[in-house]
């Protein structure tokens, strides 16, 4: 996991896992999601504020075709629903812990089991899952509109399965984030703040000792804070992390820079590989420490881990695509 994602150790035994589900056009359900148009755009950090590791570099052109995407992050109240019809275990569930920030745990002392290796701001809490994101002293009864955290790529596919929905690519995340801005940081444009005001989600103060919370949510806030993007998406950056189909690979932006002088169309990651993507940052980026809560930045995770601050947002094909247009040269 990265910086400000906990999730150190894996919420299962590690079994095998398949490619990410994409529903047949008969059985698609695009309620609660927006059209998002398709072209040629550019994908990647403009600025060179990444972290090399991530490969957010170099910036490159994709062409997409048209696509449905969820108005906001699963919530409480969708996933509760999900687990009612089909009695799914969430893998935190079956494992019996997950990590919390050390700041919102809401546990026993004897639950509060040790801190993650290498993020000490983590602690894994038995008892914490999708029902009681900061320990079992919590609940979601309160917070029905919230996103859904403590969620593991599997466990969003199979939410995806039962939706009629699927997880967005890389890509298409992105594009959709971006809410039709070009390079910018933010789906608003470069700076966080506007007229003084927070646009997003994310830590303020000392990390990770203090949180004064400027934004007014300390953890999670409801999926429709804030105001929607251009393409009237909400809370793409801050909030939660949100897993998306593709398997990570750093230099996945370098490799189709390479492979072609027109752009990839609708890419879908490498075949193969240990961790899947995740993508928007979280209400626990810092600038003092991470700073992945801009649109291009790029984090990963192993498919069976979760945490207190992941989550995920669904996508769909468009039922009738239109033609996509002629590749041509990365836009400027």
């Amino acid at each position: 996991m990265s910086c400000c994602a906990g999730g150190g150790a894996p919420a299962s035994g590690g079994a095998a896992v398949a490619d990410a589900y994409r529903p047949s056009p008969g059985a698609a359900v695009r309620k609660g999601q927006v059209r998002i148009p398709g072209g040629t755009v550019a994908m990647g950090d403009t600025f060179g504020e990444g972290d090399p590791a991530d490969g957010e570099q170099p910036v490159h052109a994709v062409a997409l075709a048209p696509y449905w995407m969820d108005e906001t992050a699963v919530t409480n109240q969708a996933f509760a629903r999900f687990v009612r019809e089909t009695g799914h275990v969430t893998e935190a569930e079956e494992l019996g812990v997950s990590p919390v920030f050390h700041l919102a745990v809401r546990a026993h002392p004897r639950d509060v089991l040790h801190p993650v290796v290498g993020l000490p701001w983590w602690w894994a809490v038995r008892g914490a899952d999708w029902r009681h994101p900061a320990g079992p002293l919590s609940s979601v009864d309160q917070l029905p509109h919230h996103p859904v955290v403590h969620v593991t790529w599997r466990d969003a596919d199979a939410y995806c399965r039962w939706a009629g929905k699927r997880l967005p690519t890389e890509a298409e995340w992105e594009h959709a984030a971006r809410g039709g801005l070009v390079g910018a940081r933010f789906p608003w444009g470069d700076e966080p703040t506007e007229r003084g005001a927070w646009r997003l989600n994310i830590f303020q103060g000392d990390f990770p000792l203090h949180n004064t919370a400027e934004d007014g949510h300390p953890t999670t806030a409801p999926v429709r804070s804030y105001r929607p993007n251009g393409h009237g998406l909400w809370n793409t950056v801050g909030n939660v992390w949100e897993w998306c189909a593709d398997w990570f690979s750093p230099t996945e932006y370098a490799d189709r820079a390479l492979a072609a002088d027109l752009p990839v169309a609708d890419p879908r990651g490498p075949r193969s590989g240990e961790q899947r993507v995740m993508r928007g940052g979280s209400y626990l980026c810092h600038d003092s420490y991470c700073r992945r809560y801009r649109v291009a930045a790029r984090s990963s995770s192993t498919p069976d881990s979760a945490s207190a601050n992941v989550g995920f947002r669904c996508a769909n094909d468009d039922p009738i695509p239109a033609a996509r247009p002629a590749p041509t040269k990365e836009p400027r």
